[in-house]
């Protein structure tokens, strides 16, 4: 589990094809490696990955064929969000991510409003009926209160902390976006659907 309050940003460092999938070096000098062990888990770009190579200021993943098929980002050179996994005596400032990522959307509208900056982003089909007006979404593994939502397009708004310390500053109509939505919304659905 995470909390979508990104600790450091990182780079794709090499991309390796393997036979299934690929495999992926990250550099991540501001995320603090020390306490990390092989075999656990770093949401990159809101993606839950198991780490499997370790060193001081990188760490090597695996990457499924189904995780690259509904994911975006991971691209040589990509700048990318780093989270360690939540432990039981952190402050959950975001809210409950699983790092299990629903599938990516599209930036529609990336525009100043001050010093903020309004996203837009258009989300896949089946995904709307889990996104609410004041609702949590986790875009790129970032925690966001979504401030509107109109057909098949929502908005949050980026202060500009959030702006600095994630890879949205980068983003820009057209660009492709992880999304996650709400984990307790995916469960009532569930619930009320059985």
């Amino acid at each position: 589990m995470f909390t979508g309050i990104v600790a450091a940003l990182g780079r794709i460092g090499q991309v390796t094809p393997v036979a299934q999938g690929a495999r992926l070096s990250i550099e991540a000098p501001g995320l603090g490696l020390d306490d990390v062990a092989i075999g656990d888990s770093i949401a990159v770009n809101g993606v839950c990955l198991t780490v499997t190579q370790l060193s001081a200021d990188r760490f090597g993943v695996d990457v499924s064929p189904q995780t690259l098929a509904c994911t975006a980002g991971f691209e040589l050179g990509a700048a990318v969000n780093l989270e360690k996994a939540l432990r039981l005596s952190d402050r959950l400032g975001g809210h409950l991510v699983s790092g299990h990522v629903d599938g990516s959307g599209e930036v529609v509208r990336f525009e100043a409003i001050g010093d903020n900056r309004l996203l837009a982003v258009r989300l896949p089909a089946p995904l709307l009926r889990y996104v609410a007006q004041k609702g949590s979404i986790t875009v790129n593994g970032v925690s966001l209160t979504v401030n509107a939502i109109a057909g098949d397009v929502f908005e949050v708004n980026l202060i500009p902390h959030t702006l600095a310390a994630t890879n949205l500053h980068a983003l820009r109509p057209g660009a492709r976006v992880n999304l996650e939505v709400d984990l307790i919304a995916r469960y009532l659905e569930r619930m009320t659907s059985t």
